[in-house]
């Protein structure tokens, strides 16, 4: 099971406009443990932050029990469940929450994917909100991809750059 982690980035974007404005996005990792988080983070993020520096400012441990991914959705949402179960003693109904989140572009998709998402599950269970996160993408483990592998890739990309620093001496 994935151990989430929401960190916090801060950079200098660049407006349509032309002018250069820092913002702070937040971004869901999944990672085992906050320095792993964050170093994640760090890695992703280097590609698309040209010109400038970019820091993470924080890195917290949340809480999502299940992620539903759907291609054609833009914004994250997140869906608070209530399961229902029966206490064999007492007979009373118990809830228990539990939390989702949903790739969608809007609402109705998000409740639609979630929906299909749950189709299922052998439990009761009732949607207590669905709202939108300001989350900006979620970044789940890459499990096929060894440390070995990393290293290996790492020393071909810096192999290269400085085979082609080298031809442009020439």
């Amino acid at each position: 099971m994935p151990q989430w982690f929401e960190t916090k980035v801060k950079y200098d974007r660049v407006l349509e406009t032309g002018a250069q404005k820092t913002v702070t996005e937040p971004y869901l990792v999944d990672a085992l443990s906050f320095t792993e988080a964050e170093a994640r983070i760090t890695e992703e993020m280097k590609p698309f932050i040209t010109g400038g520096e970019f820091t993470v400012t924080a890195v917290k441990k949340v809480r999502y029990d299940d992620v539903f991914y759907n291609e054609g959705g833009d914004r994250w949402y997140k869906v608070k469940i209530n399961m229902i179960t029966i206490d064999e003693k007492s007979g009373a109904e118990k809830k228990t929450g539990s939390f989702a989140l949903v790739q969608a572009g809007e609402f109705k998709e998000a409740l639609d994917v979630f929906l299909q998402g749950m189709k299922d599950v052998m439990f009761d269970y009732e949607i207590a909100s669905i709202t939108e996160t300001p989350l900006m993408d979620v970044l789940q483990a890459d499990l096929g991809e060894t440390l070995a592998n990393k290293r290996a890739k790492k020393e071909a990309i810096e192999k290269a750059q400085a085979e082609a620093a080298k031809e442009e001496e020439q």
